[in-house]
């Protein structure tokens, strides 16, 4: 294993230990082995050696100082989640608590995603999906990454999806639904509607911040029913 392997592997496991944290996991027992591999979706048989791609693949981004917002960053945001899992969340970048974490959704908008997924959806957060941002350093100010942030980042974002291989993509908002539609979205207008992303299917849904500054009853209706859409299909 090279330094920058075993950097990227210490990396991954502080990442984990900090997650378990925040699900007031305060210690692990030793004694019995641990079985994290069933998760509540089924997992596709014969899909192997994808955590070791998604390390390269990380590998591959090192130090990362293809665009500017590696100026302000603290920490390269890359995803987390289960790398066998059927669904995958894409947000925007990350913001102030996923720069200082180095996870993607731990903040205000992470905690209602959460909610969406382990309440409303009935999944587990950690096993269930895999998430992450179309930019993996934060923005200034949470504004939308420029074209030219994300011209340097959506190759990362591309490799992470076909290592990956979801069932369903759930885009969050509209910069994440653009990119990865490669068009101009009315999110207000498109979200709940079947898209298609290289042969896997995309919803588009409001980004759980957005929820947060309109938090209406019609609103959250829309995301709960978009969700029953995802359910669904991946259900089948």
């Amino acid at each position: 294993m090279t330094a920058n392997q075993k950097s990227t592997h210490l990396r991954q496991l502080k990442n984990q230990l900090i997650r378990l944290q925040d699900y007031g996991i305060d210690e692990i027992p030793c004694k019995n082995q641990l079985d994290l591999s069933s998760p509540s979706l089924p997992v596709r048989s014969g899909h192997t050696g994808i955590a070791q791609s998604l390390d390269q693949i990380r590998a591959e981004m090192g130090e990362c100082d293809r665009c500017k917002l590696c100026e302000g960053r603290k920490n390269i945001v890359f995803g987390s989640g289960n790398p066998n899992a059927l669904l995958v969340f894409v947000g925007e970048g990350p913001g102030a608590e996923e720069d200082e974490q180095g996870l993607p959704f731990v903040g205000r908008a992470g905690k209602k995603l959460t909610e969406i997924i382990e309440k409303g959806m009935g999944l587990n957060r950690a096993k269930d999906t895999y998430i992450c941002n179309i930019v993996k350093c934060r923005p200034p100010g949470n504004r939308d990454p420029e074209s030219d942030e994300v011209g340097a980042c959506i190759p990362f974002l591309e490799k992470q999806l076909q290592a990956i291989r979801p069932k369903v993509i759930v885009t969050l908002g509209k910069p994440a639904t653009e990119t990865l539609l490669g068009r101009k979205v009315a999110i207000t207008k498109e979200r709940g509607q079947w898209q298609e992303y290289k042969g896997i299917k995309l919803m588009p849904t409001f980004h759980p911040a957005y929820l947060l500054r309109a938090y209406t009853l019609e609103n959250r209706k829309a995301v709960h029913e978009d969700m029953k859409k995802v359910l669904a299909e991946l259900k089948r």
